[in-house]
């Protein structure tokens, strides 16, 4: 089966892919780094800083610059881990949750559109693909060191 799926056009498929669905418009717009985050924590959370370095493509000063931003904004909160009191956890404040939320209800939206404009066969695969998709992204997140 492996040998009948084209691994390139795959990837090409999804890069393409990606390039639409993180680009549908959304209520208010952040750069990719603070919606990473903020997606990120929304998942993942509450995170230390250094949990957080793991995840985003930032070096540690300009995340520390980036969350320092996020808290001034009411974004994100910080308090001390309860585990390390010399340590602090990153958590969503209830507007960072909200931008999160709404960003989601968005990409719904207007993925349905999409969606809407597919034949019943279309949708039918679409629909399988969903579990295939979570597994990979189950073992992609097993794979990482």
């Amino acid at each position: 089966m492996a040998e009948q799926l084209d691994v390139d056009r795959l990837t090409t498929v999804i890069e393409d892919f990606n390039t639409i669905f993180i680009r549908l418009p959304s209520v208010r717009r952040f750069n990719f780094s603070t919606l990473s985050v903020l997606h990120t924590l929304s998942r993942k959370g509450p995170l230390r800083l250094t949990g957080l370095l793991a995840t985003e493509q930032l070096k540690q000063p300009a995340l520390t610059s980036l969350v320092a931003k996020l808290e001034q904004d009411g974004l994100l909160q910080r308090r001390p881990d309860p585990t390390d009191g010399r340590a602090m956890l990153l958590s969503l404040t209830s507007a960072g949750r909200q931008i999160v939320r709404s960003r989601h209800a968005n990409r719904v939206t207007k993925l349905t559109h999409l969606i809407d404009q597919l034949t019943p066969e279309e949708r039918a695969v679409l629909a399988g693909s969903v579990e295939v998709l979570t597994r990979l992204t189950e073992i992609a997140a097993e794979d990482t060191p």
